[in-house]
């Protein structure tokens, strides 16, 4: 099978840092082409803007959406109409309503979607799964910190309408605990701390509870001086599990279970080419829906002390 021809949209920090090499490091994958107005990626031809790169690159399979979210709907469309495959860089957009219906245009046109949460593909989210299947969980801790002069350097977009603020990062959490239980989680209350002239918050605690009442406690701030700090501890009734460095290692009551490297973008196009390959869309709003929630009890709250 000769492989999928692919183009990327956007040419930023996270394209440099995680995709480009990536792509070049999955069996079945080529990237041809590229678009941005204002960059160029060395060794891609380049377009400036996703309708020439469409317009002059018609043989493309699928298109890489990695600008920032309150631009994806418009491109995701486009792409889609045209018949392409879209993988959505987090967030899949800047609202619910942008991704349904993103979801509901590949549906229709059998293409293929899909949002890709790449915290999800850390090598130590499988095992953590696995490891509590088999047990009842009381309690889960979340502390994502980070400083966003250094992840996010120059990024004024994070702090307007659609740019998230620390729910940027903080939704990487969202992703990996939405993926390490099935049962659903339900926001009770929420503080958020926003700055002037900002439309996003710069730290926020969140307080979950699952229908069982078994608590989630997420702690997110952008002000914390490097090196980050992405971890997760859940509680169970047979044992502890910790959960850091943004999923890349586990320890389980003390012992050392997985501590490998990142390695989230190499195996989120791994995953891409199999949705590819059979036709499949790969969709979940989950984590989006958290953060709306959040934003929304937040705003409400904001007066209000933050309580248990």
């Amino acid at each position: 099978m000769p492989p999928f021809r692919l183009g990327l949209v956007g040419a930023g920090k996270i394209v440099r840092d995680q995709h480009l090499a990536a792509i070049r490091s999955t069996p079945g994958l080529e990237l041809v082409a590229a678009a941005d107005p204002h960059t160029s990626l060395e060794g891609v031809p380049g377009h400036a803007s996703l309708e020439a790169m469409l317009s002059e690159e018609p043989s493309l399979d699928a298109v890489a959406i990695c600008t920032p979210a309150h631009l994806r709907h418009g491109l995701a469309r486009q792409a889609l109409e045209h018949g392409k495959a879209v993988l959505l860089e987090k967030p899949p957009g800047a609202t619910l309503a942008e991704v349904e219906d993103l979801k509901t245009l590949a549906d229709a046109r059998g293409s293929v979607l899909f949002a890709a949460w790449h915290s999800r593909f850390a090598p130590a989210v499988p095992l953590a799964r696995q490891w509590l299947s088999e047990r009842r969980v009381t309690g889960i801790e979340i502390v994502w910190h980070e400083d966003v002069r250094v992840w996010h350097p120059g990024q004024t977009w994070l702090w307007e309408a659609g740019g998230m603020g620390v729910f940027d990062p903080g939704i990487n959490a969202l992703s990996i605990v939405t993926r390490l239980f099935d049962t659903a989680f339900f926001l009770k209350h929420a503080r958020l701390e926003v700055p002037d002239n900002c439309q996003t918050p710069i730290a926020a605690r969140l307080h979950l509870r699952d229908g069982t009442g078994v608590p989630l406690d997420a702690d997110f701030d952008f002000r914390h001086e490097d090196p980050p700090r992405w971890e997760m501890t859940i509680m169970t009734e047979e044992g502890r599990l910790e959960l850091s460095g943004g999923g890349r290692r586990l320890v389980l009551d003390g012992e050392v279970a997985v501590d490998e490297p990142e390695c989230e973008y190499p195996e989120l196009y791994a995953h891409f080419h199999e949705l590819l390959t059979t036709g499949r869309s790969d969709v979940d709003i989950t984590p989006l829906r958290h953060v709306a929630d959040a934003m929304m009890l937040g705003y409400r709250e904001a007066v209000a002390p933050f309580h248990d």
